[in-house]
């Protein structure tokens, strides 16, 4: 059993929460043909979800070119990591299928509600609460996590950031910093 599939919903739990999309996608877009970018796009959340599925979170959704994944508190370590192999597995896979991109990664840590929602008979679990839109609002050029996120990694994961400020972020330590 993972935390995933013993949720009882809804239910409110600290989750770490990270929204994911690709630099360029809508000029990516307007010059691909639809059957040709859905297949492209339905490769690349296959590839990406299941990265995240085997560090223990779950994709939530997606939207276009963005994902919404969601990993337990206590995996804030591995979901970075995982993340991070989003971004650079999921670029070399895009650019074997054409398309040469930077994935963009927020993430933050805190409460969220869980729960199913949609349509009746088609809802999907989702995520809801500060925590989310602080994630979906962070400042980013690669990847950026909030002091949240910083202070539940250990020591060795924290080597991968640098301290941006103001506000206080941190970012990869490869990446430029933000406007």
């Amino acid at each position: 059993m993972s935390f995933w599939t013993e949720l009882r919903m809804p239910t409110e739990r600290e989750l770490l929460v990270g929204f994911y999309d690709l630099a360029g996608y809508m000029r990516h877009a307007e010059k691909t043909e639809p059957n040709e970018l859905l297949a492209m796009m339905a490769g690349y959340f296959a590839l990406t979800g299941q990265i995240v599925s085997d560090a223990g979170g779950r994709l939530i959704k997606t939207l276009g070119d963005a994902g919404l994944a969601a990993f337990p508190a206590d995996a804030a370590d591995r979901g970075v990591l995982a993340l991070r192999s989003v971004q650079t597995a999921g670029r070399e896979w895009l650019a074997k299928h054409g398309f040469r991109t930077e994935i963009i990664v927020k993430l933050h840590l805190g409460p969220v509600a869980i729960g199913r929602v949609g349509s009746p008979g088609e809802e999907i679990i989702d995520v809801y609460g500060k925590t989310v839109n602080v994630a979906a609002a962070l400042s980013s050029t690669g990847l950026a996590v909030t002091p949240a996120v910083f202070r539940s990694l250990q020591a060795e994961t924290r080597k991968l950031f640098k301290k941006h400020t103001p506000p206080i972020s941190y970012i990869d330590a490869g990446d430029s910093r933000p406007d």
